[in-house]
């Protein structure tokens, strides 16, 4: 008897409907064909435990098992329902008529629970498209499938409930979830808050510049400045997460495993601050096991490099691409695979070795050439990408121990809001353009150029200040943005000289000391 039950393989974001068949002849075998790797292959040992705890067992007859398209690799735990059912179907005990409809995914336990398994979102997307009627999945797995419309959703506990179900029990709801209602309630929640830091008003504006206009960004300051402070509370100054972008990122984190089982959808733009010792592979993705790296499961939201310089030089030197092309492409000798990584990157770092040049309460003991040494360990190119360089100061003691709140991240996000949706209209005839940080140099000319006065001080500031010819573009970019925040349709004076002022590490002087 030819049994077919259906269920998914997701490599990178696309998710490839498989098709299990299971015949049964004379003989006593047990053959798996299709590609499958070393963990799909052990489900029979996983099956035949699960089996009998429900009181059945694998019949002693010559069993062939294929999994098509059997050109295409097959990896992870998540077959084991599928193949559990399609064998119980072959011996009568599940009717054949309640698989054509239905999509299976789940890890079995030898106790017969179901495991958890990654990607059931794009699995369900993938089950809507190709017109199934429903979808069985891990109990902990549930409310991320269930954010997918015009699709039942089933999340079982163990495989005696996947079984009872099939044969027509009828006490087993799908699980519906008002997926708008819970994605806009959780939006404005936010633990950190801008409200928090005391003083250091110069770089909340640099920030809130660089959420407008979606800049990377770096600062530069002493220990106990407040650089990862405020790094932490970017986040809520930047737009709200739209649905689509929601979904995007929630399927990311759904492939890698990152989602809790109580999340249906991630409404607060992700944070990701990965720690400097770091491989390539963990940050771009990759491995044995294909899985997003940090770069994407920062897509969306923002990515924060503490102590840059400790990073190693050839961790950093693989963003450079994915910076400007926003995607990142992993290609290895058995797969190709694209991941979207669409982030603001914000990184920090101290001015030189022992952390206090430029200190104006500590004393610095490093030398002019271990400072450049120490300034060298990030190239150019990163650099380069890089639109907003901020110095800090560390706070006065009387605005720490002041009680009055600064500006609270809501009102700074409302003026974020408002400079996005100028910069929306502005490049909505460019399908892949959506802030200034995006603008080609054809574009500065059309929509950032200054006027004569303003390309005079921008000149005059360039030859006093040693300014690389790297900085003219940059300091063009984040002048528009200033300006977007002000509501001016022109780049004027005033725009040109506070962007300039973000150009700190471009001074062909900012590592001279005076001994």
């Amino acid at each position: 008897m030819l049994v077919k039950t259906f269920c998914a393989a997701v490599n990178g974001l696309e998710v490839t409907t498989v098709t299990i068949e299971v015949c049964m002849t004379k003989g006593v075998f047990y053959r798996l064909t299709g590609l499958a790797d070393t963990s799909v292959r052990e489900s029979r040992d996983r099956i035949q435990a699960a089996l009998h705890q429900v009181g059945l067992k694998l019949p002693s007859v010559g069993i062939t098992v294929n999994m098509a398209p059997a050109d295409l690799r097959k990896e992870g735990s998540s077959y084991d329902l599928p193949l559990a059912i399609a064998l119980l179907a072959a011996q009568g005990h599940v009717p054949v008529d309640a698989l054509t409809d239905t999509m299976l995914v789940g890890e079995l336990g030898l106790d017969g629970r179901l495991q958890p398994v990654r990607g059931a979102l794009p699995v369900a997307i993938k089950a809507r498209k190709e017109k199934f009627g429903r979808l069985i999945v891990p109990k902990d797995n549930v409310r991320e499938a269930a954010v997918v419309n015009q699709l039942e959703v089933y999340g079982m506990d163990n495989l005696s409930d996947v079984i009872k179900f099939l044969n027509g029990d009828n006490s087993y709801q799908p699980t519906i979830i008002d997926t708008r209602k819970e994605f806009y309630e959780q939006q404005t929640h936010t633990e950190l808050d801008f409200a928090d830091v005391k003083g250091q008003e110069n770089v909340k504006r640099a920030m809130e510049i660089a959420a407008a206009g979606g800049h990377n960004l770096i600062m530069i300051g002493p220990p106990g400045s407040g650089k990862s402070m405020m790094a932490k509370r970017l986040p809520s100054i930047l737009p709200p997460l739209s649905l689509h972008e929601s979904l995007e990122t929630t399927q990311i984190h759904s492939i890698a495993g990152k989602l809790g089982k109580d999340t249906s959808l991630i409404s607060q733009r992700p944070f990701r601050s990965p720690h400097h010792t770091i491989s390539q592979v963990a940050l771009v993705g990759g491995g044995t096991t294909p899985q997003p790296g940090e770069i994407s499961l920062a897509h969306n939201g923002v990515l924060f490099a503490d102590e840059l310089p400790e990073f190693n030089r050839s961790v950093l030197e693989v963003m450079r691409q994915p910076l400007e092309d926003r995607k990142i492409t992993i290609s290895r000798a058995k797969y190709t695979i694209e991941y979207p990584c669409s982030f603001m990157f914000v990184a920090s770092m101290n001015p030189c070795p022992c952390g206090y040049y430029g200190d104006l309460t500590h004393n610095c003991v490093c030398t002019p050439g271990q400072i450049q040494r120490y300034m060298n360990k990030i190239s150019g190119p990163l650099l380069d990408r890089i639109d907003i360089q901020c110095e800090i100061q560390p706070v006065p003691f009387s605005a720490i121990s002041t009680l009055q709140a600064g500006e609270s991240s809501a009102v700074i996000r409302e003026r974020v809001i408002a400079a996005r949706k100028i910069q929306e209209e502005r490049y909505q005839a460019y399908p892949h353009i959506h802030c200034n940080a995006q603008m080609t140099e054809r574009m500065l000319h059309e929509h950032a150029q200054p006027d004569a006065a303003s390309l005079d001080m921008l000149r005059m500031a360039m030859e006093k200040l040693k300014l690389s010819a790297r900085a003219y573009g940059r300091i063009l970019k984040v002048a528009r943005t200033i300006a977007d925040l002000a509501a001016s349709p022109k780049v004027q004076q005033q725009h040109i000289a506070e962007a300039v002022g973000y150009r700190n590490l471009d001074r062909g002087d900012w590592a001279e000391k005076s001994v």
